[in-house]
Order: structure tokens, then sequence, then C-alpha cells
């Protein structure tokens, strides 16, 4: 017999029978009847002997099918002639003077994540999401286009199995489907990369899948606003994003606004993301593991902040060979004083999004955001809140949990004093959940003082039930958000009786009252309300009694808190100008137009104050801008 074409692909004119070498890998699933294979002698005996076709593929050629006698390691020529029921497989010698030799390689059938069964053996193809060592086996997280899964690797206690193998790649696994801890894992028998075409097809069958899958859900707007449409098609490009991170099995961290508006735009978000986290994860544990959300004291993202959660980031990633989080910015992170902590995350390509209502500096944070969500990009302003936007960006995540967030966006309006025209219809959608307006300003400030005391911790338990979101016992929330509010009401009358007797009052020349008091000598200090809550309601009982355009200024050895009603100040604007005009000022922060916070060198606070004041004193009138609600 002769090959004088061995490895031809068997293509153009050539008629001459084919014999095919089979891959190593290649199992049973690749061979048929009267097809004709290269094989190799492992046994004899008196009967005939037995050979291989691949590593798996093995059977027997009676002696009344050989023409030749053979020892072990001979080669010769086999055509298949049965696979049995019970498996075994009957070759007879073929006879072919002159052949072409085509090459097999393994095709298995690739069973889907979501498809795996307890207690079956499984092929599956998807891409390495995390990579984490144990004292045992080595533990890959898969991902296809339908889940994530998990598979042991063992080689020795300890010691990584498969060292070439790298987060990101795309890799074939056969193993057996078991249960470890209540969760569904594969054990791994054999664990490759692709490479070549086979990668690209894969890699290509996996990003439509998923492009497909991370697509937002079209939800109808829970009510009918003009200005908030201009915002929709960038609140459904970040909630792709953020669809799209989950199916990588990528962490998200999220940071918020430490108020009300900011808790009522991270939990919808955090209540969307766990439920598509656990319907994407095999494991029940994944939305522990792969979402964290914590609390911005300040109005910007401050370098504290960005090293803790760079820190815990590459923690995660060398503990547990995570990739690095999304970090998802909340009613916050608009502004140039955010710009260093994100170049900070920009020398390990962490992806960042951003949903705020603040006065952005887009030229300054932009070239450093995947995603940024801000009214004023559309000549909107802060009356649509971070917590309006981010309940429709929950839903387009998960528009089952519709319903438990219809009274969200009014406690978010009221809590951060939106005068949107739209006010109205939010707030009746809320009391068709059964909260009435007072009910919903009592869960704002139940809101506000949980924030207060939980400081840098998230509260998840007990945020979600003063908010009542992902809430089990309506009772229990009522009961709670009666007594926290009834608790900030007492500690505001407190701490304004404190302040009343040192707040100075002037007359602009504008013929605006301004109010400035000195909060470091004069209001309880280390407790609520804050310094930033204390200005706001001296400011709000100010508006009341003279019902006049009023401006508000609390200040501290090194900040000022600042509030206005009818007037237009434009406060991101003032910083800007303040921190030209004071030398050695040090004048930095930022805020609405009428609501903002700045701080600067201690002891340059007289030429910083005295400056703003005279800029205060220069803005215009204007009835429609206010920080307070409408007050009764």
């Amino acid at each position: 017999m002769t090959d004088d074409t061995a490895g031809d692909s068997g293509a153009g004119s050539d008629s001459r029978p084919v014999v095919y070498d089979l891959a190593p890998d290649c199992t049973v699933a690749d061979v048929e009847a009267g097809a004709r294979y290269h094989a190799v002698v492992n046994g004899v005996v008196d009967y005939g002997v037995f050979v291989d076709i691949s590593d798996s593929v093995s059977g027997l050629v009676h002696e009344s099918n050989l023409d030749a006698e053979y020892d072990v390691g001979d080669s010769l020529v086999v055509e298949l002639v049965e696979i049995k029921e019970n498996g075994d497989i009957a070759f007879e010698e073929a006879d072919v003077d002159d052949y072409r030799t085509e090459t097999v390689d393994h095709e298995p059938d690739i069973t889907s994540i979501a498809s795996l069964s307890t207690g079956t053996d499984a092929t599956i193809e998807g891409r390495i999401a995390q990579i984490k060592q144990t004292g045992g086996p080595t533990i890959f997280h898969v991902t296809d286009d339908t889940g994530i899964v998990s598979c042991a690797a063992f080689d020795e206690a300890g010691v990584r199995a498969y060292p070439d193998v790298e987060l990101d790649d795309l890799v074939r696994i056969d193993g057996r489907v078991e249960t470890h801890d209540g969760t569904m894992q594969v054990e791994v028998s054999s664990l490759a990369a692709l490479d070549g075409e086979r990668a690209e097809t894969v890699g290509d069958r996996l990003d439509d899948a998923m492009a497909e899958r991370a697509e937002p859900h079209t939800v109808e707007p829970l009510v009918e606003w003009p200005a908030f449409e201009k915002l929709r098609d960038d609140l459904r490009d970040v909630a792709r994003l953020l669809r799209r991170t989950v199916l990588e099995g990528r962490p998200i961290r999220v940071r918020h606004h430490a108020d009300g508006d900011g808790m009522c735009a991270s939990i919808p978000v955090q209540f969307a993301l766990e439920n598509f986290i656990a319907e994407v994860h095999e494991n029940p544990d994944a939305p522990l593991h792969l979402f964290k959300r914590l609390p911005s004291k300040a109005p910007f993202y401050e370098m504290e902040d960005v090293t803790r959660d760079l820190n815990f980031a590459l923690e995660g990633q060398a503990r547990h060979g995570q990739m690095l989080p999304l970090l998802l910015m909340l009613d916050n992170g608009s502004t140039e004083e955010d710009v260093p902590a994100y170049q900070n995350l920009a020398h390990y390509d962490m992806p960042i999004a951003v949903v705020d209502h603040h006065h952005p500096d887009p030229e300054a944070v932009e070239p450093l955001l995947d995603a940024h969500v801000n009214p004023y990009l559309y000549d909107e302003d802060y009356r649509i809140t971070t917590g309006m936007m981010c309940v429709e960006l929950a839903r387009m995540i998960d528009p089952d949990i519709t319903d438990e967030l219809r009274h969200v966006p009014a406690v978010a309006g009221l809590a951060d004093r939106s005068k949107a025209e739209v006010m109205d219809e939010f707030v009746e959608l809320a009391e068709e959940q059964g909260y009435d307006r007072e009910d919903l300003g009592d869960i704002g400030e139940a809101l506000d003082y949980a924030a207060h005391w939980l400081r840098y911790s998230e509260g998840k338990a007990l945020v979600n039930d003063v908010l009542n979101v992902g809430c089990d016992d309506d009772e229990r929330h009522r009961e709670l958000v009666e007594f926290l509010s009834a608790r900030a009401e007492r500690d505001v009358d407190v701490q304004l009786d404190a302040v009343e007797d040192h707040v100075e009052h002037e007359r602009l020349k504008s013929d605006v009252h301004l109010y400035t008091v000195d909060l470091d000598n004069f209001a309880h200090r280390f407790t609520y309300p804050a310094p930033g809550k204390t200005t706001g309601e001296l400011h709000d009982r100010k508006v009341r009694e003279t019902g006049e355009p009023v401006i508000t200024i609390g200040y501290g050895p090194d900040f000022a808190v600042l509030r206005s009603d009818g007037v237009r100040l434009d406060i991101p604007q003032m910083v800007a100008e303040l921190n030209d005009e004071v030398k050695g000022g040090g004048v930095s922060g930022g805020g609405h137009l009428v609501v903002g916070s700045i701080k600067f060198v201690k002891g340059m606070r007289e030429e910083v104050i005295d400056s703003l004041v005279e800029k205060m004193a220069e803005a215009d009138i204007d009835d429609e801008l206010s920080s307070t609600a409408a007050l009764d």
C-alpha cells in the first residue's frame, strides 16, 4: 500500500480512496462505519489484534479479517465494520493499494453552560473570566453566551493547573459535571486554549451572542417627560455596558453620594444588577463577590476613595484571579475635581461610567470615562435627579423590579429639592403605591439620617428596608422610617436652636438676604446633621421667614456650604474664578447652580468668603431657581 499524498486535504480531482488520520483527542462521535482509518496495534491475541485509531477509540480486527501477522506497535489501515450496542468496535484490515490521507480533528458536541446537567460528561467552549488558585485545585470561571460556571482542575495540591492559560483566553474544556458546596461545577479532565480559526470562530460567536444578551430591555417611562427623553439613549448605553460587564464576569464597584438622592440612585441599580448576576452565574454567592456599593462623603471622587477602591480591586485580582472591576459613579463624578482619581485608575485600565446631575466639566472628565449621563449635556439641569435617572436605568437592566421602584423617583425628587414640572406626577405614582407626600419626605429624611451614621459603610439591609426596595416586611419598613425620620427631625431642631442666635444677616446690594453662620464654633460637631444638612435646614427656615430671595453660607475652618433660593449662582464657575483670584486660597469644590460646597486653605478663609460674597452680590435674581422644595 502506498500513500504519496499523506496530509493532502483531498481537494481537487483526486479520486483515490481516503484513509483518515484521527487526531489523538478524537472520540467515537468522530468516526463512522465503512470509513478507513490509520491504526496502530496495541495488543495481539489468539483471535486477532486490537488496534487504536485515536487515544480513546480502539477495537478488534478478528483473525479472519487479517491478511498478515502483526506485532504491537505495527501500523496498518483498517475499515470500521460496526459499533456494537455495548460500545465494542469491530474492524477489518483494509485492502487499498493507493490512497490519500485526510486528517480529522476532534469536533465534540459542545454543551452550553445553561444546559449543563449534574452527573453527565460535557464539553464546553468559552472565555476565561477568573482564575483562582485554592489550596487544592485551580478554579477557572468560564463564560459562554448562556452563563458562567466554575471548572476545577487539579495538578497538585495548591499548584496551578494549566499554567499557560490566562484571563480572557478562549478555551475548550472536557469534564464531568458535579455539584460542589451546592453549586454546579465541572471537574476538568482536559483544558486547551483555542487558537487560529477555531478561536476566531468561537470568539465571534460569543461576542455576537453576548452583544445580543447585553442589549437592555425596552421599558415605557414611568411618566411622560420630554426633558428626560433626551437622556434615554445615554442611559441605554450604560445599561448595555453594565449587562455586558456582568456577562463577562467582571466585578462592578459603585460609588454614590451619601444622601437621599444618591441612595435612591444606587439601591435600584444594585437590586437590578444583583438579580442579573444571579441569573447569569451558576454560583448563588456570585452577587456577593461581584458587586460592591459604597457611599462617598465628598461631592467628588476623592483620592482617599480611589485609593481604597484600587487597593480592594488589586487584592481581589491577586487573591481571587478576578478581572479589575468597572467603576460606576452615581450622583457624583462629573467634575474636574474627579480627574486626579480617574487618572489614578487609568494606570490599571479600569472602565468608568458616570450617571450624575451635578454641573459637569465634560472636557475634563469625558476622555477618562467609558460612559457619561448628565442632564446638563442636553441643556437640562439638576431638577432631573440621579435617582430619577437610575430608576429607569435599573428597569432597563431588569424590568421585573418595576413595581418595587414606582415610589422611588418621588423620594429622590423631594430629597434633592427637585422643581421638576413632573414632580406631581411622580408623587401621584407613589400615592398609587400607598405613599402620600409626607411619607415620601419621611423616607428621604430617614435615608439621609441613615447615610450619616453609616458613614463609609454600605448598610444594604438597613437602606433597602428604609427605601422599601427588596424589603420583605412592609410593617418593618414603615416603623423604621417613622423612627429614623423622627430622630432626624429632633436632631435638626436641636442643631438649629444651637446656631440660631449666631446667624449673621445682611442685605446685599441686589436686596438679597444673606445669612452666614460659623458652624465650627456654634454647631454641634460629630453628630447629625452634618454641616451640609445644617446649612440646608437653616436656609429652608430663612426662606419660610422671608418669602424673598435668600443665600445661606455655613462655613468652618476650611470649608463652606452654599445654598440659594431665587438667585442665579453658578457655583462651579464661582469656584473656578475664586481659585484664580484668591492666590494661595486652594479653592476647590462645585455643585449645582444653587447648591454647592467648597474647600480652601484654612488661613485664607476670610479672603475666600469675602470674595465669594462679592460674587454673590453681583448674581442675577431668578425666581425660577431654588434649592428648596415648595415649602408650606
